[in-house]
């Protein structure tokens, strides 16, 4: 598939820290752990020909352990493809049952769009993600 998105690597504090927080996460969306190593592991969806990894990998040097800042240069946030706002639904539900930071609850954003309807939570370290239905 030209154009799509082959693969994200994100570098958090400890990939093993976060390797729980992920695997249940990227798992709701049907993501499947390929590849553990030394620094991280690996996720994959494959659906077709269509084909993503997220590696997740520990930080390394001087500023390994700082906190993540959205709106310094980097990334300010990723946002996965639901198949219905039902979806979003549950993964509320799913994020819930874990733990996990909620940014914002699931809910129509109309500056987005007329029909765009989200969820907003953040990894164990402050990365902000995004499960969103826009037909």
């Amino acid at each position: 598939m030209r154009d799509g998105i082959h693969h994200i690597d994100l570098t958090v504090k400890d990939a093993r820290a976060s390797r729980a927080f992920y695997e249940s996460v990227l798992g709701f969306m049907g993501y499947r752990l390929a590849d553990a190593h030394a620094n991280g592991y690996d996720f994959d969806l494959r659906d077709g020909e269509a084909f993503c990894s997220i590696g997740i990998l520990s930080g390394r040097g001087e500023n390994a352990r700082r906190t993540h800042d959205r709106y310094s240069a980097g990334l300010h946030h990723i946002a996965w493809n639901a198949a219905s706002r039902e979806d979003v639904d549950a993964m509320y539900t799913h994020l819930l049952r874990i733990g996990a930071s909620i940014l914002d609850p699931p809910a129509a954003y109309p500056r987005y769009g007329p029909t765009y309807y989200a969820v907003f939570f953040a990894d164990p370290d402050g990365l902000k993600l995004e499960y969103v239905h826009k037909p």
